[in-house]
């Protein structure tokens, strides 16, 4: 099963970067291969979310549940599509300066061997153009108003 850990070092408040990742429904707007997401159910502390993926003509459909725990981590789980698991977590940790540690954590496994042997064959490139991404978006939502405690949400 695939599994990638890793921390990074930005110069965003915790809080900015948990808005980033908790608002799930901007994700098509900047995540490579993400389509569409359809948000279920959003509350504070909780959502449930449709999100389709294609690469190379083939489309996915799965649904996750999100944990929220402001402003320092979001978990999320997997609940049905065509993965057998799917885990992923991030962790926010004020470095004292000004900045974030960005502990982020992601492991899977497919229901199809076919799918779980091309998957990791491109893992680790799909992996680190997602987690660049992510960095691109917060540098567009956050580098010029300076490292304050806007949200994603204000600034999307």
């Amino acid at each position: 099963m695939p599994k990638h850990t890793e921390t990074r070092h930005l110069p965003y408040t915790p809080t900015q970067m948990f808005d980033l990742v908790s608002n799930v429904a901007a994700y098509p707007e900047f995540l490579p291969w993400v389509s569409a997401i359809r948000v279920r159910q959003d509350g504070e502390t909780e959502m449930v979310a449709d999100m389709i993926v294609g690469f190379k003509g083939i489309k996915e459909s799965f649904t996750s549940r999100v944990f929220k725990h402001r402003p320092d981590h979001v978990r999320v789980d997997y609940l049905d599509g065509p993965l057998k698991h799917l885990h992923n977590e991030w962790n926010f940790r004020d470095d004292g300066q000004g900045g974030v540690l960005v502990d982020f954590e992601v492991a899977f496994e497919f229901k199809n061997r076919l799918f779980e042997m091309l998957a990791g064959q491109f893992f680790d490139k799909a992996l680190r153009k997602m987690i660049g991404a992510f960095e691109t978006r917060a540098a567009q939502l956050y580098a010029s108003s300076g490292n304050n405690s806007s949200s994603a949400h204000s600034a999307a």
